[in-house]
């Protein structure tokens, strides 16, 4: 989440237009996108310790390339492959969750989503700073050697034994229908949906909101990169009631209950000028960020543990490949001066995922 709050910064050193630079952060969620697939099939054969490690190792390497790209062309093949790196890591995690914390996998997925924002809280306010004071390349470059550090706590930590004789499931036509039937029940079908539409949203509102601040409400980069990470920290708190919420009411009303606060948000926030004002609109629509520890908790849960990992792949694939679109398609809007058409047309995707929510089938084994 540091590269929103750069976006100025690269749009001037490389001369790019808001569509361009939405381009690039729709790289990098393409990029995260088509790996959780292969992401979820290593994570169902091999230890989820060796694949998170490896994830972070690439990360790494990615970054590094980013940071001394000397041209555009260079710059967005690094963060195509940036986003790659990090698409290993997602299910990895989840799975390794449902199985340490099967009965509160919620509210497990929850917490460990929380640290998440707790560094998102801080990374892009320390990344506007170190580039208004120095250059925005320092905004990425000084997360490397906590990536390193966070790569070897993990090969410590996380268990990497080989799962493969464990495993009844292999890469095969019969693995593929196995996953494609369980995706052909109504229920994975219409959360499918939901979560395409999410993440369109998602991916949307998160690549521009900095630039909005800057742009349309007037505020410095630093501070621009200050409100942002208000919105995760906000999230470190919603994330473990998100997670405790569906493991005590199902995800049915714990996912309307997050996105209800971001709908009024959404469309208060072309209106309201003042900065306390824009903290308010700032927190209500931080509550979506509950959204991840019920969707993923429940998408996870329909799989059986042979496949769970290429199943939650398989989902989290498709939904943000078309999610994908949302920033690229978000600054086609932008450049064309609708920025505030831009978010109420967001609000709008919201209502229309709560309804699709409380219209959804009831899985089995759930509320």
């Amino acid at each position: 989440m540091a590269l929103p709050v750069l976006l100025p910064y690269i749009q001037t050193e490389f001369g790019l237009s808001l569509s361009i630079v939405g381009l690039l952060v729709t790289l990098l969620w393409l990029g995260g996108a088509i790996g959780q697939l292969p992401g979820g099939i290593l994570a169902d054969w091999y230890s989820e310790g060796l694949i998170m490690t490896l994830s972070l190792g690439l990360v790494v390497i990615a970054l590094t390339f980013v940071v001394l790209a000397p041209n555009a062309a260079t710059l967005f093949i690094a963060v195509l492959i940036w986003g790659l790196a990090t698409s290993l890591y997602p299910i990895a995690r989840i799975t390794i969750l449902s199985k340490t914390y099967p009965e509160r996998l919620g509210s497990a997925l929850g917490l460990t989503m929380a640290t998440g924002d707790v560094g998102q809280t801080f990374v892009p306010a320390i990344a506007g700073t170190l580039a208004a004071l120095l250059v925005w390349q320092a905004g990425l470059g000084f997360v490397i050697p906590l990536l390193i550090v966070g790569g070897v706590g993990i090969w410590f930590i996380v268990p990497r034994q080989s799962r493969a004789d464990n495993s009844t499931e292999t890469l095969s036509l019969n693995t593929a229908r196995y996953v494609v039937d369980e995706l052909r029940r109504p229920t994975m079908m219409f959360v499918s949906f939901i979560l395409i539409l999410f993440f369109f949203f998602w991916q949307a509102f998160t690549s521009f909101f900095p630039t909005y601040l800057v742009i349309e409400k007037g505020f410095s980069a630093t501070m621009a990169g200050i409100l942002f990470g208000v919105f995760f920290a906000a999230g470190a708190i919603v994330k473990p009631i998100a997670g405790m919420a569906y493991d005590r009411i199902g995800m049915r009303w714990a996912l309307i209950s997050v996105l209800l606060g971001p709908v009024g948000g959404l469309l208060l926030l072309p209106i309201v000028e003042s900065l306390e004002m824009i903290v308010i609109v700032t927190l209500a629509i931080s509550t979506m960020l509950g959204n991840g520890a019920v969707t993923q908790s429940f998408v996870a849960e329909q799989f059986p543990s042979d496949i769970q990992g290429t199943g939650l792949g398989a989902v989290r694939t498709a939904s943000a490949i078309v999610g994908a679109t949302g920033p690229v398609l978000f600054g086609i809007v932008a450049d064309h001066g609708f920025f505030n058409e831009g978010y109420v047309a967001l609000a709008v995707i919201l209502v229309i995922v709560i309804l699709l929510t409380y219209r959804m089938p009831h899985p089995r084994g759930s509320q």
